[in-house]
């Protein structure tokens, strides 16, 4: 179990606490006591030593409002290199503006944007934590999201710079709400405590979403753990509220 806590202004004790006693609730176990990223920061300073970095000082706004990419071709909301080729002069009068600049990776590659791996706040990223972190934990295997499935290329390619092994990638359909946007808080209950439903029938919901039971079932977790089978998952979104309570 690995608490992903890099982000100090939406990373609060008592959520992990909840968070971990519902994932008990319904028969979620781990090995050892849950790990967090927060308390590796030499790792993330180590890997960032390594790495072709440059300071941007471009806030959202002006990334969206940018007309071209030196790169070339790239997705619709990558970095088009704004700053790559900042004067020092002109890195200069940025700073004496009182813009903090984040750090940004050098891409070599066409098709991955100079994506951040520091914010600006000092933070280092999602994008470098996670990659450095899953080898540092041996990672082999990651099953996540296909929200997250943009920022797959660009692990793999950063992971590749910092010469670690890189995991199998699957990505699996979310679970929208009924207005079919990403579940989320803005749809609702989010805790055990916030739901009608016992533990046993939130577990029998979330099994009857992958197809491992029928609605209204609750088997246990070694039930559900005899049925697993990946060819049974899914590959469609579920829908709270249209397939299931």
């Amino acid at each position: 179990m690995r608490i992903e806590d890099l982000d100090p202004d939406r990373s609060h004790v008592e959520h992990e606490a909840g968070q971990l006693a519902d994932l008990q609730a319904i028969g979620v176990d781990w090995d050892g006591p849950a790990v967090r990223q927060s308390e590796h920061p030499d790792l993330y300073a180590d890997a960032l030593e390594r790495l072709d970095v440059y300071p941007c000082f471009c806030t959202r706004a002006e990334i969206r409002e940018a007309a071209s990419a030196p790169h070339g071709p790239l997705p619709e909301g990558a970095y088009p290199g704004t700053c790559r080729t900042l004067t020092g002069e002109q890195r200069a009068e940025r700073e004496r503006a009182g813009r903090p600049p984040a750090l940004r990776v050098r891409s070599d590659d066409p098709a991955i944007d100079d994506f951040v791996v520091r914010r600006n706040d000092g933070a280092f990223a999602y994008n470098l934590a996670v990659v450095v972190y899953d080898a540092h934990q041996g990672v082999e295997q990651v099953v996540r999201g296909a929200d997250l499935e943009e920022t797959t290329p660009r692990q793999i390619w950063l992971g590749r710079q910092l010469g670690l092994p890189i995991p199998v990638y699957t990505h699996v359909p979310l679970v929208l709400g009924p207005d079919g946007a990403r579940l989320a808080k803005r749809h609702g209950a989010v805790t055990l405590g916030d739901r009608d439903e016992t533990p046993e029938q939130v577990r029998g919901l979330l099994a009857a979403s992958v197809g491992l039971a029928e609605p209204g079932e609750t088997p246990s977790m070694d039930e559900l753990l005899e049925r697993f089978d990946p060819n049974r998952l899914p590959t469609e979104p579920w829908t709270l509220g249209l397939d299931g309570p």
